[in-house]
């Protein structure tokens, strides 16, 4: 407590300009406000403030540890006022974007209940497979699927995610049943044509002497599509083996509609996260809708029918 106190009343000095100012926001001697000043410069050993009979600077020091305070008090008002029942209500407008064939099963069914909860909150939801510049374009949240590229964003893992080879049980009842990789070469597969994003092929996990490492392979068939979605159809019609992510299969596995193959050389798993410009005095809104997420994603039952009634 005495830390906090510490940390609250060098914030509100650094903010106001002076001890007088700062005590009397809080209501207290400015000879209580100067001591706690004293104990944190003390228990840190370092000078955070210049003070003179006219005006307090912050030293190159004392500019660096307010950022850090003020983060560290909003981040703490943040998680009292989001398990409050009459904390502070979230309010303000999110911009959020996803990938369109994930956006629309997971992310947008997910939104009226966010605002139920959070009636104060409006929200812009873009679904689109480009890759979205946020700071720049002016969202505050993506979701983003697969193996994240190195940048100066944040982000947050939701959940994993699995790719898998899918077939339904009639067509592997018609031309068998995969046991290695290289049985693909003579079945037809469901691929995404040269001009999508998915450049290294398919991914598999072989054993080696000393372990096993992920190699990729290009299978072909006769049919290929840009879009998952219509491949995914084509899938559930019979007409080949898909290789498919966990959220977009998963529901189907369950029902029986379709088949995994090839699970003992799946390689491991990538994952699903939330990505944010950055987190020094991250909104209300923005937390309570990655906290939801989260909550959501990580329920076992999430991906499979029933459980987002």
């Amino acid at each position: 407590m005495d830390k906090l106190k510490q940390m609250e009343s060098f914030v509100s000095v650094a903010q106001r300009g002076s001890l007088t100012a700062a005590a009397k926001a809080e209501g207290v001697a400015p000879a209580i406000i100067g001591r706690r000043l004293d104990g944190l410069e003390q228990r840190l050993g370092v000078k955070l403030l210049v003070r003179t009979t006219r005006r307090m600077t912050l030293t190159q020091e004392g500019t660096a540890f307010l950022e850090d305070c003020q983060r560290l008090l909003a981040d703490l008002d943040n998680a009292e006022a989001s398990v409050s029942a009459g904390g502070i209500q979230a309010s303000g407008h999110l911009r959020l974007t996803a990938p369109a064939g994930f956006g629309r099963r997971h992310v947008a069914p997910l939104v009226p209940r966010f605002r139920d909860l959070h009636p104060e909150v409006t929200v812009s939801l873009n679904l689109s497979d480009r890759v979205i510049n946020l700071a720049s374009e002016g969202f505050d949240c993506a979701v983003r699927v697969g193996d994240l590229p190195d940048s100066s964003l944040v982000s947050v893992r939701l959940a994993d995610n699995r790719r898998m080879c899918v077939a339904t049980p009639a067509y592997l009842a018609r031309h068998g049943r995969p046991q290695a990789p290289a049985d693909l070469l003579r079945l037809d597969c469901l691929t995404l044509s040269s001009d999508a994003s998915q450049t290294r092929g398919w991914a598999f996990c072989m054993p080696k002497a000393e372990g096993a490492e992920v190699v990729y392979l290009k299978p072909s068939g006769p049919l290929d599509c840009s879009d998952g979605q219509v491949l995914h159809d084509w899938c559930l019609g019979g007409w080949g083996i898909a290789w498919r992510s966990s959220w977009e299969v998963e529901a189907d596995i369950a029902a029986g509609t379709l088949v995994a193959v090839l699970e003992e050389f799946a390689a491991p798993p990538n994952g699903i996260y939330a990505i944010f410009p950055e987190r020094k005095h991250m909104a209300l809104r923005l937390r309570l809708w990655i906290d939801f997420l989260k909550m959501h994603y990580s329920s076992p039952g999430f991906w499979t029918p029933g459980a987002r009634r």
